[in-house]
């Protein structure tokens, strides 16, 4: 017997609601149950533990960057398709606190975004890249988008070279630091498509030195 008035549909809105407002220690069973105004025992009618909620809100959250993805379908070559990948999952991570920490690594439940995804392998592959190369560049830029937003909710990039309480001879000793640290107070759009231009240009030398 299934619970009535709510659905994982509502749960997982539900958890994302929660993650927003409280972080990722705050989606619980029990917060998520109130929220819905039902006991915490109805919820397992629908997911059996808390991991099976995370990977429902990470499945959510790549049903939106697929949408995205196919709002801009008309994009050709896998250099300019994996731009839009990466600006689309980035967007999705920021929209939610913790969004990165919290999606990264999650299992897909939806055979509907492995569709999607099967149609921008396939686009790549008519552009001439291989199935290997095109699975290990679109983990790669994963991997960028996942660690630069991590740094943009965790922490903040630019606060890595800042001293909590900074002696000015200690600061004269490192110019080269302080330098680097000022070039991290630019805008973080501008920084995101820096960086990810350098790790596309990247695997576009990789790929042309394989296929020479």
């Amino acid at each position: 017997m299934v619970a009535k008035g709510i659905s994982r549909e509502l749960i997982v809105q539900a958890a994302l609601d929660l993650l927003d407002e409280e972080g990722i220690d705050g989606v619980t069973a029990r917060a998520l149950a109130n929220r819905l105004g039902v006991r915490a025992p109805a919820l397992y009618w629908h997911m059996s533990n808390k991991q099976e909620i995370l990977d429902e809100m990470g499945t959510e959250i790549r049903r939106r960057v697929a949408a995205r993805l196919e709002a801009e379908s008309d994009v050709q070559g896998w250099h300019d398709q994996l731009a839009v990948f990466a600006r689309a999952l980035r967007a999705e991570y920021l929209a939610h606190r913790n969004g990165a920490r919290t999606f990264a690594g999650t299992k897909l439940t939806d055979p509907d975004v492995l569709r999607a995804q099967e149609q921008w392998l396939a686009r790549w592959v008519d552009s001439g890249l291989a199935v290997e190369d095109g699975v290990a560049s679109a983990q790669l830029v994963t991997a960028f988008v996942v660690g630069f937003v991590i740094d943009e909710q965790e922490r903040g990039a630019e606060r890595r070279y800042l001293l909590a309480e900074p002696d000015p001879s200690s600061v004269a000793e490192v110019p080269l630091v302080r330098e680097a640290g000022q070039h991290l107070f630019t805008d973080r759009d501008q920084r995101f498509e820096r960086y990810l231009d350098m790790v596309l240009t990247g695997i576009g030398v990789r790929l042309s030195g394989e296929s020479a």
